[in-house]
């Protein structure tokens, strides 16, 4: 309650504290106002365009392009590509991620810099390194030339190259999970005579599903919509090579555009479906910290 004894100086500060509210919310309201405006113009105006440019001559010619032999081949092959490389990046984050949490050894910051390592490098560079080990000039050129084998401008090539830009993922979802969960129920399993496979199946991968769930859904958007590596290692040859990301571009490239924001429509579905399970999972993680 204000009083006419109270100090001068007290009432200067309550006279300036209407003005200085004002002036925050006026800040708040242009920083959210810039945000707004550089989100739109980066990425909700061309994400528009992209659906606007697909349906604007109708359903129908939508359809009539997701039917078409290129199209259908792209998606077989990038399906083939994140069914190949998901389960194996997988595997690796689990253990990298078991090894780096539960483990100090000789290494152990050399291996996480490793892990890091496609988030530093450029993909085409990682595709450049490929071809220059495994392409006809590369380090293993001749001994694959004599056993006849085909790496680069082929399947394996891409998988590699979109294996190396997934690693990180999982690995790197499931080492903050670990090292939250601590070892104490690890410990209490194994003194009732568990078993470490018991111990990880019925202990470890419950405390840690929702963060491997999340690493499993970025390597599989990754590994669907992964571009410069693959477009490197592929060739591009159409029906053959030719992946999602690769056909959009080559659709755009030879003025196939109604095709190529049907692609970029389904691909940016797929980003979608990604953030929508990205918040579902972030929830559900959230509500198990509150529970325990």
């Amino acid at each position: 309650m204000k009083t006419d004894n109270q100090p001068p100086q007290t009432q200067a500060h309550e006279a300036a504290l209407p003005s200085s509210a004002g002036k925050r919310m006026w800040v708040k309201w242009v920083l959210i106002g810039i945000a707004i405006a550089y989100l739109s113009l980066i990425l909700l105006v061309p994400a528009l365009n992209v659906f606007y440019q697909a349906f604007h001559k109708g359903i129908g010619p939508f359809l009539e392009n997701l039917t078409s032999r290129s199209f259908l081949n792209a998606v077989r092959l990038t399906l083939l590509i994140a069914a190949i490389v998901v389960p194996i990046n997988t595997v690796f984050g689990l253990c990298a991620a078991w090894a780096i949490a539960r483990h100090q050894f000789p290494g152990r910051t050399l291996l996480l810099s490793i892990i890091d390592l496609p988030f530093a490098i450029s993909p085409v560079i990682a595709g450049m390194m490929i071809v220059l080990l495994y392409g006809r000039s590369g380090w293993f050129g001749p001994l694959l030339q004599a056993n006849d084998w085909r790496i680069v401008f082929s399947l394996p090539a891409m998988v590699i190259a979109t294996a190396f830009v997934t690693l990180p993922f999982v690995a790197r979802e499931v080492i903050p999970v670990l090292e939250e969960a601590g070892v104490d129920q690890e410990e209490a399993a194994r003194i009732l005579g568990a078993n470490e496979w018991q111990v990880f199946w019925r202990v470890s991968l419950p405390n840690i599903r929702w963060g491997l769930l999340y690493g499993v859904i970025l390597t599989n958007a990754r590994a669907m919509g992964e571009f410069g590596a693959v477009a490197v290692v592929s060739g591009n040859i159409i029906g053959k090579t030719q992946t999602l990301p690769l056909f959009v571009e080559e659709a755009y490239k030879q003025y196939h555009t109604e095709a190529a924001y049907s692609a970029a429509v389904l691909l940016a579905c797929l980003a979608v479906i990604t953030i929508i399970l990205k918040e579902i999972l972030e929830r559900k993680t959230k509500i198990k910290e509150v529970e325990e």
